[in-house]
């Protein structure tokens, strides 16, 4: 049974839509607008993406397959049936699952990260670029870390390519000096991409946590963290069959 909705009387209306942009018998494929928790926690709950699901198509037992923070956007796959939930969270944890996030950081030169490595992939070129690293999170943290540890995360870093609702692999964006980026995470460990990218000096815009913490009312939504979850590709572990998402938010050129 759902926890009653006693504490979220005055929980902040979420003023995006979900998009859904696949559905069959055991699973839903939405595109999450930023600002939109996947799941309820603290103090959001029925502005979460699993409870406007279960609303929307009366199933009390939809399931989200993996994660996205709040403050990201793009794909998130759920379950909707319970005969097929192991399947496709072991399909997630067990890494089995390309993904490929998209953002907005500086255009200008790297610069070199307090520990672990950066490995150039095409040198002399800059991208794409392989950065590991040991991150961690504490609980009740609000900032993860990285620290001289064995590697835990990994992250293929890249010029974003064309096609994307964005702009591509323009060099700068001449009014605020941004780049879109690829982001191949090749781990999931919490906040990987931020911390990534501001590691080697490239914040992604909008971000409240990297490289410092920035308070916001959390009915403020006038600046998201330009970061999308923009595709998913994987072999339906039910099917058998290849499926591929991706994500229509376009970062705020």
């Amino acid at each position: 049974m759902d926890r009653p909705y006693r504490w979220v009387s005055e929980e902040p209306h979420i003023p995006f839509d979900i998009d859904v942009v696949y559905e069959d018998a055991g699973i839903i494929v939405i595109d999450k607008p930023h600002f939109l928790a996947t799941t309820p926690r603290g103090m959001w709950y029925r502005q979460t993406a699993l409870i406007r699901l279960r609303e929307m198509f009366d199933e009390p037992d939809i399931t989200p397959a993996h994660r996205l923070d709040r403050l990201t956007a793009g794909i998130v796959v759920f379950v909707r049936d319970p005969a097929l939930r192991g399947a496709y969270q072991m399909m997630f944890q067990g890494r089995k699952v390309s993904k490929t996030y998209e953002c907005l950081a500086p255009c200008r030169p790297t610069t070199r990260p307090r520990y672990g490595t950066v490995e150039r992939l095409d040198p002399p070129a800059v991208f794409p670029l392989r950065r590991r690293s040991h991150i961690t999170k504490l609980r009740g943290v609000l900032q993860a870390f990285e620290e001289p540890q064995a590697v835990n995360a990994e992250t293929v870093i890249d010029l974003a390519a064309e096609g994307y609702p964005s702009m591509g692999g323009r060099l700068c964006h001449g009014r605020n000096g941004l780049r879109a980026y690829e982001l191949h995470p090749l781990t999931g460990k919490t906040h990987q991409l931020r911390v990534h990218m501001n590691s080697i000096g490239l914040p992604i815009h909008g971000d409240d946590f990297y490289p410092r913490i920035v308070e916001r009312a959390y009915d403020d939504f006038s600046t998201p963290l330009e970061l999308v979850a923009r595709s998913l590709r994987f072999t339906d572990p039910v099917s058998g069959e290849p499926r591929e998402f991706i994500s229509r938010i376009p970062l705020g050129w």
